[in-house]
């Protein structure tokens, strides 16, 4: 055997070993958020698909159906980014996709939470109209004053989401692990003072800037408009039950639940000095993300009786027809007059 030929073989194995990237073993921390998410994912995009259905092809086309399909939407489109995520955390954090769709990736998760604080701002707008002044609701509220104002709050939730599309780039380290994350200087020299310095000006600026139009506007938004309504409510004795006023509280602090840690996680980011607050927040935000996913759609519709009943009857229809293979023809048209009450 040839020992110059035995010792490059060793040092061209020794030098690929080095080149080849092997993900970390996922942490504790990795583990549980991989675990929501992917509950989450699976049981988000089967509820929130027969959601979109049943408003889509099951219940008469007004404001209402419009406000809740694209709201339901907006989850949808955040759902189907999570299986990007799962295999991230189980990799270590390790980004295996490429540059583009770790830009996606993240631009995609703003423009839905974007899109879904707006809209139930626009559904809270809508609510505090009909009740406070019936006459203008009656002359100007129609689908096409509802397609108009979701146009708009695509665009600007489109718009508000590029810079996180724009600062997102990949990183790879000693180790060869692969992290998608903000570069926000723009620059390839991530350890210069000066580039630090214009990172944490710009992390800064975005975080205050989302935090006000992605949380503290919304939410001030939906208390004063609901308290409006509920103070009309009561006025007028509309109501001989408590059970309005219940669900209004049920919006507003199920709103605020979903979204509070989400931003307290990305506050604490822009320091990174303890860990532990952040892993801690950080399975926190991912529980509420998860529940957010799945419990905001179903409360939002099942509080209506004429969802309940539309969606029951619908679902029933569907597995009906998958079970016969020639359902009748008065299966059909009772299923066709299915109206919105």
């Amino acid at each position: 055997m040839d020992l110059n030929n035995t010792m490059d073989n060793l040092i061209s194995m020794t030098t690929l070993r080095r080149n080849i990237s092997f993900p970390a073993p996922p942490s504790v921390t990795n583990l549980v958020i991989a675990l929501l998410s992917s509950i989450s994912f699976i049981l988000g995009i089967i509820a929130n698909g027969l959601y979109l259905w049943v408003l889509r092809f099951k219940m008469k086309k007004t404001v209402n159906t419009l406000l809740f399909f694209h709201l339901i939407l907006s989850y949808l489109i955040s759902a189907l980014i999570v299986p990007f995520k799962v295999t991230s955390y189980l990799q270590g954090n390790h980004w295996s996709f490429g540059i583009a769709m770790c830009k996606i990736f993240n631009s995609t998760f703003s423009l839905g939470m974007f899109a879904s604080v707006f809209i139930l701002c626009a559904i809270s707008l809508d609510r505090y109209v009909l009740t406070l002044h019936p006459v203008w609701s009656q002359q100007h509220r129609n689908n096409r004053w509802a397609s108009i104002t979701l146009i708009w709050i695509w665009i600007f939730a489109t718009v508000l989401s590029i810079p996180y599309m724009v600062f997102r780039e990949t990183q790879k380290d000693t180790n060869g692990t692969v992290t998608c994350k903000n570069n926000y200087a723009l620059f390839n020299s991530w350890k210069s003072q000066e580039t630090q310095a214009l990172r944490k000006g710009v992390h800064i600026t975005l975080f205050i800037s989302r935090l006000l139009l992605g949380f503290l506007l919304p939410l001030f938004t939906i208390i004063f408009c609901y308290g409006r309504v509920a103070q009309k409510m009561r006025q007028r004795g509309l109501v001989k039950s408590s059970k309005p006023f219940k669900v209004m509280v049920t919006f507003i602090s199920s709103f605020f639940v979903c979204w509070m840690p989400y931003h307290v996680y990305q506050g604490l980011l822009i320091n990174e000095t303890h860990t532990l607050v952040i892993k801690l927040t950080l399975i926190l935000t991912a529980i509420t993300v998860s529940f957010n996913t799945l419990f905001s759609p179903t409360f939002y519709l099942f509080i209506g009786e004429n969802f309940k009943k539309v969606f029951k009857e619908s679902f029933v229809a569907l597995f009906e027809s998958a079970l016969h293979e020639e359902p009748s023809l008065e299966q059909s048209q009772n299923l066709s007059t299915i109206k919105l009450v």
